[in-house]
């Protein structure tokens, strides 16, 4: 092929390989091509360019051995012409159907030399599981894209198997054997029991809590024919099915029990009676049309129990015409050995008057009360009894015609007379059943319950994302692998940054007010030691930035989380002086990197900084707007640490002057190294001694917030700062 091999006679090759097979496929043309060595549409087909083909065609074996079958396009078209599927009838008819029986469905195309190379198998196999009961479907992809894509067949050929509406890709070997296991693997695996004389009345007996006939079939294959399997799939919802293996030791009591011809596959039907088979068939070949029509004509108890509503109008359907009436007697009784003598008499007498228009069935007042309480009127007389009904269903909306037994039933031999009695009158006086009524729609008793129904489809869903990550088309993946990736990137992403995020942010509770005693302040003072040695200055200066407008986003409102802006408040009459304090207190913690240092000059930004210290509860008074001294109070030497990330800050009071000795040398001591980048003149006046003391104790305080000991003020919002 070209677009697989760049050789540049590859493009040729394959035009005479396209000729070759229109010509071999086709009589007409390959006749013409035998007699005239010429297919029929080009007269000039010289001798030539036939020897030429003849050299091409022994050169490489194109001929019927190279597939092991006649390469026929007509032959093979014609066999599979009557499997072929349309999207609208996979839709609503096969995909409906395959609720009944699993479907084989082979996808194919134009010029695919390998569905031609597994033909002969498909067709072997297709004609055997048809036989079986196996639907066959073949979807051309070439004129039924829309349907190939729908299946998810990226590639012919392709061979899915469909069951209960859910598709499954084959993936070995195309052979015989491998098809034949690959559809009983589609089949469910509890359809049919093994049984032994260990079991079987256990089995038979279940058929009063499974509301189901019961079919035991007797062969000497060790293992279950896939023709019963298919059986009991398509029969599974109104049949139990069991298998005994005649050549297995410990079926000799169930052979002798019913007579069983251990040479002949037996199969019996058991309803209310097990010791004896409601029906039986034998047959040295069980073929699927008798093993049908033995099972439809056996597909409910003599007198089964209304559990659902499907069954009760499968047992009494609507009258189509005059002629085909059909009538229902419904036993309303109880559960218990009160009402079991009852409803055995109710048995006997349907099994002695069964007709095709006669459908005997009981059915529980305590699980259906709506349906016996619209039959009985809710009449005294009936409490705690039993009742038979006969009635008429007249369309599907729940419109019946009945009648009651004026008498509750006991089974008396009365009871039954007036029943028989009843019914000869309804052979010729349809009008006899005079009341009406509209039922509801009968509860489904042995529907599971929702949770386990949830954990079955739980179950199905995981085993399909199962199937499909392993089996699947990669580029049906593709988008469930992205977003699988993106959600762990995202995830593996928030953990970095939450690792990497200040260690005294994760503390966002509020200490205690009270400080500790001696004992807490050694501990302090050891962590002051410890941490003070990690936290070397690494410049000889201060840096100290105003803030103002113009950098207040990048310094406050968008700063990385876990750092954190220690603002100076200050005048423009204390700015130098407060500015060397400032820098001498908070020097030796220049060498944490979450730190950032700025100040705010209160002569301009006022308002924001009385916004901010409404938020301070009880960290200094905050004087009314109108009161004459609102303008008047100083709050110079006011430290903020602001965290911008997490909207909170931390305040410093000044300390007042007075309240410690031993300051008067603290303009001496200052370190002329120690710049800012707002530098001024020194003054060592008292004045100026006065100003620094207000700082005096803010080392302390910086240490306590890099502990993280502080009270935080938590705001909603920062303000602007105009």
């Amino acid at each position: 092929h070209p677009d697989k091999n760049k050789d540049p006679g590859a493009e040729d090759k394959f035009i005479q390989i396209s000729k070759a097979y229109e010509i071999l496929s086709n009589e007409e043309k390959r006749a013409n091509f035998d007699r005239y060595g010429d297919a029929g549409e080009s007269q000039g087909y010289s001798q030539h360019q036939h020897r030429q083909f003849h050299h091409f065609h022994e050169g490489f074996y194109f001929d019927e051995s190279f597939f092991h079958f006649p390469f026929n396009s007509e032959r093979r078209d014609t066999s599979d012409e009557k499997y072929l599927l349309h999207f609208s009838h996979y839709i609503n008819e096969i995909v409906p159907d395959s609720f009944k029986k699993p479907y084989l469905i082979k996808i194919t195309s134009d010029w695919c030399f390998s569905c031609i190379h597994i033909e002969p198998v498909w067709k072997e196999v297709a004609q055997e599981l048809e036989v079986l009961g196996v639907g066959i479907g073949v979807v051309h992809a070439g004129y039924e894209r829309r349907l190939a894509h729908h299946l998810g067949a990226h590639s012919t050929p392709s061979l899915l198997g469909l069951i209960n509406g859910k598709i499954t890709f084959f993936h070995n070997a195309v052979i015989r054997e491998n098809l034949r296991q690959f559809v009983e693997n589609l089949l469910p695996g509890n359809l049919v029991e093994k049984i032994t004389d260990k079991n079987y009345i256990r089995f038979l007996s279940n058929w009063k809590k499974e509301n189901k006939p019961h079919v035991l079939l007797f062969d000497h294959m060790p293992v279950v024919p896939l023709l019963y399997k298919l059986t009991a799939f398509a029969y599974r919802d109104y049949l139990s099915f069991g298998y005994v293996y005649v050549g297995l030791r410990g079926t000799e009591e169930l052979s002798r029990q019913y007579n069983i011809n251990v040479y002949t596959p037996t199969m019996m039907v058991f309803k209310e009676h097990i010791d004896r088979p409601a029906d039986v068939v034998q047959a040295r070949d069980m073929k699927k049309q008798l093993i049908d029509d033995f099972l439809s004509q056996n597909k409910f108890l003599m007198v089964a129990r209304l559990t659902n509503q499907r069954l009760f109008q499968e047992l009494c359907p609507v009258k189509k015409s005059h002629r085909q009436r059909k009538h229902c007697v419904v036993l309303l009784t109880g559960e218990g050995d009160k009402f079991a003598e009852a409803y055995e008499a109710f048995l006997t007498f349907a099994v002695a008057n069964t007709k095709d228009t006669l459908k005997f069935v009981h059915i529980y007042n305590d699980r259906q009360p709506e349906f016996a309480d619209a039959l009985l009127m809710d009449e005294e007389k009936y409490r705690g009894k039993s009742a038979v009904v006969i009635l008429e269903r007249r369309n599907n909306a729940g419109k019946i015609v009945y009648k009651a037994l004026e008498e509750v039933w006991r089974g008396s031999k009365e009871d039954n007379f007036i029943l028989l009695d009843l019914l000869e009158q309804l052979r010729t006086d349809p009008g006899l059943l005079s009341s009406e009524t509209v039922l509801a729609d009968l509860n489904d008793e042995l529907a599971p319950m929702f949770l386990i129904r949830w954990l079955y489809s739980m179950l199905d869903y995981i085993s399909d994302c199962w199937d499909s990550l392993f089996h699947s088309n990669w580029r049906e993946m593709m988008p469930l692998l992205s977003l699988l990736f993106s959600a762990l990137f995202i995830l593996f992403g928030t953990v970095i940054v939450q690792a990497f995020s200040d260690s005294s942010d994760t503390r966002d509770s509020p200490p205690s007010e009270k400080e500790e005693t001696a004992a807490k302040t050694e501990k302090n003072d050891a962590s002051f030691s410890k941490e003070s040695n990690s936290r070397i200055p690494k410049k000889g200066f201060v840096e100290v930035t105003e803030l103002t407008d113009i950098n207040y986003n990048s310094n406050l409102v968008r700063l990385r989380p876990g750092h954190m802006n220690v603002v100076l408040i200050l005048s423009n009459a204390t700015k130098t002086v407060l500015l060397q304090k400032f820098a001498l207190e908070v020097y030796t913690f220049t060498g944490s990197g979450s730190l950032h240092f700025s100040f705010l000059s209160l002569d301009k930004h006022r308002e924001w900084l009385e916004y901010l210290l409404e938020f301070a509860q009880d960290a200094a008074p905050i004087p009314n707007q109108y009161d004459k001294h609102f303008l008047e109070r100083d709050y110079t030497g006011y430290v903020l640490a602001l965290n911008g990330h997490k909207k909170y800050f931390c305040l410093f009071k000044p300390h007042r002057s007075g309240d410690e000795g031993g300051t008067q040398g603290l303009c001496e001591d200052y370190d002329s190294s120690l710049h800012t980048e707002a530098r001024g003149k020194s003054s060592c006046s008292p004045g100026s001694r006065s100003l620094k003391n207000k700082l005096h104790k803010l080392s302390f305080w910086m240490e306590r917030l890099l502990e993280g000991s502080l009270q935080r003020f938590y705001i909603p919002s920062w303000p602007a700062l105009d």
